[in-house]
């Protein structure tokens, strides 16, 4: 089994990693369906782990808009530096977004219009929850939108203290199929 691989990632890093494999095309389109990509010029992307929903982005973005990856899985940074290493207005950065703040203050950047968030909710420790939420706010442009998605519901109340507006969807074509979170103030 490589090292590379999600399921290896998933049974040696379970906090990090939240699913035994990516997520489907299926499920990136639908992260991504909402985006006003035309207008947009920072997009976050939290635990991009193999740069499913970053692909989708790419794909559709205006190419001024500027991405930012936070990884905190070393593994799946490095793949994406490889990966992406010759896209431009991409940012990869290795760390937790619980730091949002801090890294978009040191690459200038003043906002994000949107976040995007593979990160497992349901397995991260209830004060780092706390933190990447709480700096979420703190960095996304007003009216800009926090877009998860997570396998359960159960998450949903927590969220709701941050963001009392939240439209869940559901994507029936992942495995497992997930729920997609569309969270605004």
């Amino acid at each position: 089994m490589k090292k590379e691989s999600f399921i290896y990632q998933y049974l040696f890093n379970p906090r990090s990693v939240g699913a035994v494999r990516p997520s489907s095309k299926f499920l990136s389109k639908r992260m991504v369906e909402e985006i006003n990509f035309k207008d947009t010029k920072y997009i976050v992307e939290y635990g991009p782990g193999t740069g499913v929903f970053t692909e989708e982005i790419l794909e559709r973005r205006n190419k001024n808009t500027i991405i930012v990856l936070i990884e905190y899985n070393q593994v799946f940074y490095q793949l994406l530096k490889g990966k992406f290493a010759n896209v431009s207005n991409i940012i990869i950065i290795f760390g937790s977004a619980e730091y949002v703040q801090h890294y978009l203050m040191e690459y200038n950047i003043p906002y994000a219009d949107y976040i995007i968030s593979g990160l497992p909710f349901a397995s991260l420790p209830h004060y780092v929850a706390n933190e990447i939420l709480s700096n979420t706010l703190s960095v996304l442009k007003t009216g800009g939108e926090f877009v998860t998605f997570q396998y359960t519901k159960v998450k949903i109340p927590f969220m709701r203290n941050y963001f009392p507006k939240i439209t869940v969807k559901k994507e029936y074509r992942n495995i497992p199929p997930a729920y997609i979170l569309h969270c605004k103030l």
